[in-house]
């Protein structure tokens, strides 16, 4: 599911236990070094906003960031938040599950609608 789109970036949700979005250049460039720095730099921005979202509206333990790109090999980058409650805490969410998830998260549409207004409200990004 898109959340977020303009001509350069545009954001997935990841199904998922927790709230786990994915930010994608349109341009499929390999590695990070091949996309242009202006990109690159607003990549970034997006990613500042996308977390700090998260960290409003969720109130997590830690926010995990990743960029493996060996599966799906273009760039892209994944911004999870992460609790003490959530099936795999402290692993990563690709390791070993530890329990079955305990958690009780606000409406997910509502962090949607509150990231794309951030993302549509910030100049520059």
């Amino acid at each position: 599911m898109t959340i977020f789109e303009d001509n350069e970036l545009y954001i997935e949700k990841e199904p998922s236990q927790i709230p786990w979005l994915k930010i994608f250049t349109k341009e499929p460039y390999k590695e990070l070094g091949d996309t242009p720095k202006e990109l690159r730099v607003r990549l970034w921005e997006v990613y500042d906003v996308v977390e700090e979202e998260m960290k409003k509206y969720y109130k997590p333990k830690k926010i995990n960031m990743a960029s493996f790109a060996n599966m799906l090999p273009r760039v892209h980058i994944h911004v999870m938040a992460r609790f003490e409650e959530d099936s795999h805490f402290p692993n990563p969410m690709w390791g070993e599950k530890l329990r079955d998830a305990n958690l009780n998260l606000p409406d997910e549409k509502e962090f949607y609608k509150r990231v794309k207004k951030a993302l549509e409200n910030k100049k520059n990004v």
